[in-house]
Parts: structure tokens; C-alpha cells; sequence
């Protein structure tokens, strides 16, 4: 079994008195974009993490049994919050989990199955996309580095962990860096 921790809890602050994951893109709302590329991969299971407004984010999510929401408490001390927050209810029998920005709309269920299937032989601890030299989330993860995450805090993410395994990471090929990009500013959603 496979899991994907989305991170929805932070809080929009280079957006101006907006909530990013609530405003709309190309006809749906932001989290809605990664969220159904999820939905749609390998993935049995997904645990989305709220914390900001989560009232608001949980009602205009997309619907789906895979999906189990958990509220971080502590969202405004970092990702890293929202990452162990997730990773708790990650369980021990899963052979490893992904985790994904809610914010980049371009994550297609391609690449998340490209993860999946990475994770499941067991030849590598990180699994991450990489464009030329650039790497970028969604990141996976083999179950047996649920235990190093317990040390990451602030704003530290999957990225800082593919940089203290890199050699023991898989590094997936795509054909554009679009992929990786977020949206954090108004321009962004143009």
C-alpha cells in the first residue's frame, strides 16, 4: 500500500488577504488541480493536512474515499508540522508514501504513478522528479524514512530530505520543469 500526505495548511502569505488553495484556476479551485491527479494514481490512500482556514479548504474538496482529512494545530510553525502531522497516520504495513504540494496545479497522475512505481522496487529510500538539475515535489519515499523525519522543523520540507539521502535516491526524468511550479502570487493564477 501506498500513501500521499497533501499539504494544505499554510497560509497564503505572499497572497494578500487570499487563500491560494481557495482561489479558483482554469475553472476549479487551486488544491483541486493536484488533488485529482492523486486521486486518479496508484495511491490507496491520502491524508490531507489543514490547518488555515480548514473549514473553508475541506468543503470545497473534491470528495473521494481514499481521501482522510487530519487538522495540524501547529500549521504556523512550518511545513515541517504539517509533514509529521501527515506521517502519523501513515501506517507501518505501507511499503511508502508521497508527499505533495497542494498549491502546483501541473502534477499530473502520471508522475505520481512514476513514484509509485519507483517506491515499489524497493531499490531506493527517496524517489523524486528531476528536470536537468532541478528536483522538485511531489517527492516519495520509502516507509523505512518515516522515522527521519521526526528531526525536520520550520519550514524544512521532502526536498531537504533529498538532499540528506542523495545518494540513495532515484532520480525520475520529466520532459519540463512546469511541473514544479507553485503558485503563490496573484500573477500566478493568470
Amino acid at each position: 500500500m501506498l500513501s500521499a500526505i497533501i499539504l494544505a495548511a499554510g497560509q497564503s502569505k505572499r497572497l494578500i488577504k487570499e487563500n491560494k488553495l481557495l482561489k479558483i484556476y482554469k475553472k476549479k479551485p487551486l488544491i483541486n488541480h493536484a488533488l485529482n491527479s492523486v486521486i486518479k494514481s496508484k495511491v490507496s490512500k491520502i491524508i490531507i493536512v489543514l490547518g488555515y482556514e480548514s473549514h473553508k479548504v475541506k468543503k470545497i474538496i473534491n470528495k473521494n474515499k481514499k481521501i482522510q482529512f487530519i487538522f495540524n494545530k501547529k500549521y504556523k510553525k512550518g511545513m515541517s508540522t504539517s509533514i509529521k502531522c501527515g506521517l502519523n497516520k501513515i501506517s507501518k504495513k505501507n511499503k511508502g508514501f508521497i508527499i505533495v504540494q497542494s498549491d502546483m496545479p501541473f502534477i499530473k497522475t502520471i508522475h505520481i504513478n512514476k513514484i509509485c512505481s519507483s517506491i515499489l522496487k524497493k531499490k531506493h529510500l527517496v524517489h523524486a522528479l528531476k528536470f536537468r538539475k532541478r528536483v522538485g515535489n511531489p517527492i516519495g519515499f520509502d516507509i523505512a524514512v518515516l522515522s527521519k523525519f521526526k528531526k525536520i522543523k520550520g519550514d524544512y520540507g521532502a526536498k531537504f530530505m533529498v538532499k540528506r539521502l542523495k545518494n540513495q535516491t532515484n532520480f525520475i526524468k520529466v520532459n519540463s520543469s512546469k511541473i514544479f511550479k507553485d503558485f503563490d502570487f496573484k500573477k500566478d493564477f493568470n
